[in-house]
């Protein structure tokens, strides 16, 4: 019995301290790296198979079948009545920004100067389409300026071009909202910036183009002076008709405002954006007013002179107010920035709060043979050698779809949930958003088609600018398969932003609104100032992107300093040490908002969880003993 007094205590300092430091590495907040390792074994891009867990139908008797009819339909019913609220809320969504930065983007449109450049231009159309969060607006108001003559259309290419980039804001925010489950975020994430890497890359090939050879004016003026083009009817409003009824309630706004600040009109800045008078007429009746001189007379119009003035005669219009609107904020004094900010914070909650139910309503609706039948027939491909026209027919139906509800964001910001959940592929999801740019497009030509004839030309022409430019970018990155890289960078972006989800917030801050500001700020102070700073920042990204490609396929036509990046700081070529600043953070700040009470009864469980573990470390039940100890303390013992 004398070796007992030795083996015992030289075990349990062992086991203390694997346990201390086991504690520890719990204790730490854990890295995104730190995930279990099936996520590098299993491809995280496979759909997911959304299993039946229930009981089987050819199990249930006539009371259960009858109970399972009747949960689908309701199940059906919720989910159309969830998808009414989540396009709503969009709606909702875009009056709220309008409210919020509609005049800043209608004082943006003013710089004249500013708009003659194609940079400038193009960041512009990003910033006022964000602002505005609807590209419909934005292009309405460059309309109207080349209308009025204060615009030219080579200038409002460019334009045009910066609203097909913002417009796709609104889906990559219904994407951060799923991001609590990390392979839907993954998923949804990609799905979305799809379409801004498409938009992106296609501006960075034909605006080039467009400056250098003015291709897409050339094209649009061809067609346009090839045909003779009538004057069609208004572009269809169904989702409208289908949303008004709700939205009218809760605000409406006065558009031309913002066109009327684009188009330099003084009056229109101190006008408010909230429609108080729905119905008006307008009368128009024949006056008399003095002028300074007989040459000043109406043409046509009587002209006399009574007690030394000169008078003559003019019709003018006036408005009468006869019915006020019925929406909530019509009696509320309050400014437009409060109302807006009000409206996105309510617009948002009930955005995220559609999103977050309709994803759970999908996911036990979507199980079983319905989950096989949908998923094939959305995901899976004609028969070779026809293979190739399953994509184009996605297309169709994007622009069908998006034609119907005449919002392109409403249609991507649909199926990005479809995506993040596994029904929707990436690779089926691009050539429907591809085929949504071509829907709103079209609806923007029978806009145009609708303009009166003084004005038709040139609004047809801007309308087919934009048509052409998302033809030209399928054929840039769609037909053959290598040529889809927004594709694989979505994916690329996917998995960054599922390792490191703070990055899709500072993704969206970056491409949507600090780098557009800086490239506006850079335009302002000369187009010198904006050569001399963005030429060398272009030349260090085509080094950086082409150093990356190199290291990865042919690392040894590399000097050996540039094989890799690890000559550089940690902080320059790895998220880690931004991903421990930004957990530490949230960790302080979640311990900082616990009680102190709360902390101490923590400390109190974990030392009761701890009591019992002591008191069963003897030697016999010591699991850090290998067989071999094991089998040595037991000779001991016996």
């Amino acid at each position: 019995m004398a070796p007992l007094p030795e083996t015992h205590p030289a075990s349990p300092p062992v086991l203390d301290t694997e346990l201390a430091r086991k504690d520890a590495s719990d204790s730490e907040p854990r890295s995104e790296e730190s995930e279990p390792e099936e996520d590098e074994e299993l491809d995280p891009w496979d759909l997911p198979e959304l299993r039946d867990t229930g009981v089987k139908w050819s199990d249930l008797d006539t009371k259960g079948k009858v109970l399972r009819v009747l949960k689908s339909i309701v199940k059906f019913i919720l989910l159309l009545g969830l998808l009414y609220m989540f396009v709503c809320s969009l709606d909702i969504l875009s009056s709220a920004f309008q409210l919020v930065g509609g005049k800043v983007a209608g004082d943006i449109f003013q710089e004249n100067a500013v708009l003659s450049n194609p940079v400038a231009g193009l960041v512009i159309g990003v910033l006022v389409t964000v602002l505005v969060q609807s590209s419909s607006t934005s292009s309405s108001i460059v309309v109207s300026m080349v209308s009025s003559g204060l615009l030219e259309v080579k200038s409002a290419v460019p334009i045009i071009m910066g609203a097909n980039i913002g417009t796709s804001v609104t889906n990559t925010i219904v994407a951060v909202m799923q991001a609590g489950d990390r392979n839907e975020f993954r998923r949804a994430f990609a799905g979305a910036t799809v379409h801004d890497f498409f938009n992106w890359l296609s501006v960075l090939v034909l605006l080039p183009l467009e400056v250098a050879s003015g291709y897409l004016y050339r094209l649009t003026k061809l067609i346009i002076d090839s045909f003779n083009i009538q004057t069609g009817a208004d572009a269809p409003d169904l989702l409208k008709v289908i949303t008004e009824p709700l939205t009218k309630n809760i605000i409406e706004l006065d558009s031309s405002v913002i066109r009327d600040i684009a188009t330099g009109d003084p009056a229109a800045q101190n006008k408010s954006l909230i429609k108080i008078w729905c119905k008006t007429e307008k009368i128009t009746n024949l006056v008399n007013i003095t002028v300074p001189g007989i040459e000043n007379c109406t043409t046509g119009a009587l002209c006399w002179e009574e007690d030394g003035q000169i008078w003559t005669q003019e019709n003018q219009t006036e408005t009468n107010n006869l019915e006020k609107c019925t929406h909530m904020f019509v009696y509320a004094n309050l400014p437009d920035l409060a109302v807006g900010l009000i409206l996105l914070a309510l617009s948002l909650l009930a955005l995220c709060t559609c999103l977050i139910l309709i994803v759970k309503l999908l996911n036990s609706m979507l199980k079983g043979q319905v989950a096989v039948v949908i998923k094939k027939v959305l995901n899976t491909d004609f028969p070779f050698p026809f293979s190739w026209v399953t994509g184009y027919l996605a297309m169709l139906v994007g622009a069908g779809m998006t034609f119907i509800v005449q919002s392109s964001s409403v249609f991507t910001s649909a199926i990005t949930p479809l995506v993040g959940i596994g029904v929707i592929s990436i690779e089926r999801a691009y050539p429907l958003t591809l085929g949504s740019n071509i829907g709103t497009t079209t609806t923007a030509i029978l806009a145009a088609l609708a303009s009166p004839g003084d004005t038709l030309a040139n609004s047809l022409q801007i309308a087919l600018c934009h048509f052409f430019f998302n033809i030209s970018g399928i054929l840039l990155w769609y037909p053959i398969p290598f040529q889809r890289i927004p594709i694989r960078l979505a994916k690329a972006l996917g998995n960054r932003t599922a390792k490191y989800r703070w990055f899709a917030a500072l993704y969206l801050i970056l491409i949507f609104l600090l780098f557009p500001l800086s490239v506006l700020g850079l335009s302002i102070a000369g187009w010198q100032v904006l050569v001399g700073v963005g030429v060398p920042v272009v030349i260090l990204a085509i080094f950086v992107i082409v150093v990356n490609i190199m290291q990865k396929h042919c690392p040894r036509f590399l000097p050996s300093l540039l094989r890799s990046w690890d000559f550089l700081p940690k902080p320059l070529h790895s998220f880690k040490p931004w991903d421990k600043v930004v957990t530490t953070s949230m960790t302080f700040c979640r311990t900082r908002c616990c009680c102190k009470c709360c902390k101490d009864k923590e400390k109190d469980e974990e030392r009761d969880d701890m009591k019992p573990k002591d008191k069963s470390l003897e030697m016999y039940d010591n699991p850090a003993l290998t067989i071999e100890d094991e089998a040595k303390v037991t000779a001991t013992h016996l």
